[in-house]
């Protein structure tokens, strides 16, 4: 939603219909009813005539992969098909006196749709362009960047309003939203940490973890020794992935990471909680809590293969496994990462 003009006010309007709107279709009213209740209850700008606030939904189903966009007073929603921007077919409807427009599909996998607020539409005034960032030229953009093989609608969605902020000279003139959906192949993602209870299930759960399809991880360097001794090779340790607090990663054939156990699970929850779940925000750094943290947030489903035998490093092995530092360490992440929305499951062995 966006709000008429900018600043707070816009910013009140705008957050008020989009809660409206996300509250109502939460409790599964008809959207007919939705549209009804907003558009009956915004107030019209008496100078200019117009809403003062907009919406887009996008309504997706997961199962079936269709789509069904309601766009009030905002651009056209961008439809992406294999890279290219593609047409869609708009009913329209008047609701309480104002136009609605309706358009619906299926998403096929690598299909991308993106809705802007005006704001990114009129970028650049005075500054680049004379008469604004047309939409073309946006379709265009977006186009370029989904020819690389985008794996993250993020990716998009980042690029495109950074180069609407340049656009602007750094100074927008107006808000300027992006809402980008892309349809991609599920991610899955495996964390082995912490030797098993008993010794004779080492080769099971080093096989479970390198039968796995999807990305594989070892967090331990015992667990990393007994996934090396079932495959009958060597770790070989990055030195130059070292850090102050962080110890080095290693490598290991079959796996796509390596690295120490409980400092860097730590880390690496403490880093995604810091950049609030964005990719985008972690450190450059390239030690072994950031590549983790990086694998946590892009992948979709990820499970814990934990084992309980106590490491007396780390903790009195007289305590009851319940209180365990490496199981607490572990739930602390799958906590974080379920937040994010994330399928998250646990197997403790």
């Amino acid at each position: 939603s966006d709000g008429l003009g900018s600043g707070v006010k816009a910013n009140i309007l705008a957050t008020l219909t989009s809660g409206i709107i996300a509250t109502m279709l939460k409790e599964n009213a008809p959207l007919e009813d939705v549209i009804e209740t907003v558009t009956g209850t915004l107030p019209t700008c008496r100078s200019r005539g117009i809403a003062y606030a907009t919406f887009t939904i996008i309504d997706f189903d997961h199962a079936t992969h269709a789509f069904r966009i309601t766009n009030f007073d905002n651009p056209p929603v961008f439809y992406f098909k294999a890279g290219e921007v593609t047409p869609l077919e708009e009913q329209k409807e008047w609701i309480h006196g104002k136009e609605v427009k309706f358009s619906s599909g299926v998403l096929q996998q690598g299909d991308f749709l993106a809705a802007i607020s005006d704001g990114v539409w009129y970028a650049g005034p005075g500054k680049k362009y004379n008469f604004g960032w047309e939409w073309e030229d946006i379709a265009g953009y977006m186009a370029a960047i989904l020819r690389g093989k985008v794996r993250a609608a993020q990716t998009v969605v980042e690029d495109v309003i950074q180069h609407t902020h340049d656009l602007y000279g750094h100074q927008p003139g107006d808000d300027a939203t992006l809402v980008g959906l892309l349809l991609r192949p599920r991610t899955r993602a495996m964390v082995f940490t912490g030797p098993p209870l008993h010794k004779e299930m080492d080769d099971h759960y080093a096989q479970k973890l390198l039968a796995f399809k999807g990305r594989r991880i070892i967090c331990g360097g015992t667990t990393g020794e007994i996934v090396a001794r079932h495959l009958g090779k060597e770790i070989k340790t990055i030195v130059r992935s070292f850090e102050e607090k962080i110890p080095p990663i290693g490598r290991l054939e079959g796996v796509h990471l390596l690295t120490e156990g409980i400092l860097t699970m730590t880390q690496a929850t403490e880093y995604m909680k810091a950049a609030q779940g964005d990719i985008s925000s972690l450190p450059n750094d390239n030690d072994g809590a950031v590549l983790l943290a990086l694998e946590m947030l892009t992948a979709d489903e990820i499970t814990f293969l934990v084992g309980m035998k106590v490491n007396p490093f780390y903790q009195n092995p007289l305590l009851p496994e319940s209180i365990s530092i490496r199981k607490n360490t572990v739930e602390a992440m799958a906590q974080f990462l379920r937040e994010l929305h994330k399928d998250v499951h646990i197997e403790y062995c």
